[in-house]
C-alpha cells in the first residue's frame, strides 16, 4: 500500500500571499472562483500553476493523492481540472474551531492522523508547525512527513524532490 500524500490548496498550490506582489510568480495563472462561501461579492482570486499538476501526477507511482483542504470535494471541481489532476478523495473535515487550541496543534492535525489510520503519509500545508510535528510523532504509529510550504511561493522543485525521496 502506498503512503498518502495529503495536499492542502491555499498555500501549497495557491500561494495566496503572493497576490500582494506584482508581477505574479512565474508560471502561475490567476483564476477567479466561487466555491462555497464565495457567492457574494468579488470572486476569490486563486493562483494556480499547471506545473504543480505535472509534479503531483509524477508522484502517483509512489503516493495515493488526497485533498487535505477546506475546499473538500470542491477541490475536484475548482482546482484539480485547472492543474490536470483527476478526481481525488478528500478529507471530510469537521467544522474548524473558532480559535486555535491551547496546545498549539493546528485543527487539521488530529483529523489528518485519523484519516491516515496508521498508514504512512506526507502532508503539505502552509500552517504546519513544530506543535503539529510533535503531536503526530506521539499519536501516529506510522511514518509521517509534515512539510510546511511558504504561502508566498507555493510548492517548489525542492518540495517535489523531498516528497519523491521520502516515499
Amino acid at each position: 500500500m502506498k503512503p498518502l500524500l495529503l495536499i492542502d490548496i491555499d498555500g501549497p498550490l495557491n500561494p495566496y500571499a503572493a497576490l500582494a506582489n506584482r508581477p505574479l510568480p512565474e508560471g502561475y495563472e490567476l483564476h477567479r472562483m466561487r466555491p462555497t462561501g464565495w457567492q457574494e461579492g468579488p470572486a476569490l482570486p486563486v493562483l494556480l500553476s499547471p506545473a504543480h499538476g505535472d509534479g503531483l501526477r509524477a508522484l502517483t507511482d509512489r503516493y495515493e493523492l488526497v485533498w487535505a483542504t477546506t475546499w473538500k470535494d470542491e477541490a475536484n471541481r475548482w482546482v484539480g481540472p485547472r492543474i490536470g489532476l483527476p478526481t481525488l478523495p478528500y478529507i471530510d473535515w469537521p467544522a474548524p474551531p473558532a480559535s486555535a487550541g491551547a496546545d498549539g496543534v493546528h485543527w487539521k492535525t488530529r483529523p489528518v492522523v485519523d484519516y491516515a489510520d496508521g498508514r504512512p503519509f506526507a502532508w503539505v500545508d502552509d500552517e504546519i508547525s513544530g506543535f503539529d510535528r510533535t503531536w503526530v510523532e506521539a499519536h501516529h504509529p506510522g511514518q509521517a512527513l509534515l512539510r510546511r510550504i511558504d504561502p508566498r511561493v507555493g510548492l517548489v522543485g525542492e518540495d517535489f524532490e523531498v516528497l519523491a525521496a521520502w516515499a
